[in-house]
């Protein structure tokens, strides 16, 4: 599945569903902005992962973990920001 960038992109929209039912809560900004982060946290995924030595392109499960993990983190940073700044 993770063929390019419009695959990280697919799977960023279940990474933020999976972002989110991980860290369940009240997000400023709602349902939308968590799919957005999700997005973000696979294309921060997609462009990492070489970085750190792994190779996920190939295999969907490691891109789906990939992609879950950079959303957690993105949320998380998100949630962090957003507490902060209120």
């Amino acid at each position: 599945m993770p063929h390019g960038i419009i695959g990280w992109l697919l799977i960023g929209l279940v990474a933020g569903a999976l972002g989110k039912l991980i860290m369940p809560g009240k997000d400023p900004g709602g349902v939308i902005v968590t799919i957005l982060i999700g997005i973000a946290g696979a294309l921060l995924a997609f462009y990492l992962t070489p970085m750190l030595g792994i190779e996920v392109r190939d295999s969907t499960w490691q891109a789906y973990a990939a992609a879950t993990a950079g959303a957690v983190v993105l949320l998380a940073l998100y949630r962090l920001i957003m507490v902060r700044r209120a």
